[in-house]
C-alpha cells in the first residue's frame, strides 16, 4: 500500500506559479513510477506529467511542455509539480498517483494509488 497526500494548490493570477507537492508513504517510494493528473469541472482526468522510478525519464501533456516540470526525491519520498505561465485552462483539481511499473505509462487505470487531490485556480 502506498499512501499520496497532495499539498502547494490555490488560487494565482494568469501568469503566476505555483509549486506542487505529493509525499508518499507505505511501500518503497523509489520503486513507483509517479504521475501527475488534473480534472476539471465537466471533463475526464487527463494526464499532466509522469516521472520513471530514477527521476531521469519524463514525460508530459503537449498543453503543458515547456511550462511544468515534474521532478521527484526519493531520499524524501516526495514528487513535485512545478507550475509556470499558469493559465486560466489549467484550473483542476491535480491529483498525485503512483503505479508500480518499471516503464513510463500515461493511462490513469495503470495507477494504482491516488492522493485525495489539489485545488489549482487561476484567475484570468
Amino acid at each position: 500500500q502506498v499512501q499520496l497526500v497532495e499539498s502547494g494548490g490555490g488560487l494565482v493570477q494568469a501568469g503566476g506559479s505555483l509549486r506542487l507537492s505529493c509525499a508518499a508513504s507505505g511501500r518503497t517510494f523509489s520503486g513507483y513510477v509517479m504521475g501527475w493528473f488534473r480534472q476539471a469541472p465537466g471533463k475526464e482526468r487527463e494526464f499532466v506529467a509522469g516521472v520513471s522510478w530514477s527521476g531521469y525519464i519524463r514525460s508530459y501533456a503537449d498543453s503543458v511542455k515547456g511550462r511544468f516540470t515534474i521532478s521527484r526525491d526519493n531520499a524524501k519520498n516526495t514528487v513535485y509539480l512545478q507550475l509556470n505561465s499558469l493559465k486560466p485552462e489549467d484550473t483542476a483539481v491535480y491529483y498525485c498517483a503512483a503505479a508500480f511499473l518499471s516503464t513510463m505509462v500515461k493511462d490513469a487505470a495503470e495507477y494504482a494509488y491516488w492522493g485525495q487531490g489539489t485545488q489549482v485556480t487561476v484567475s484570468s
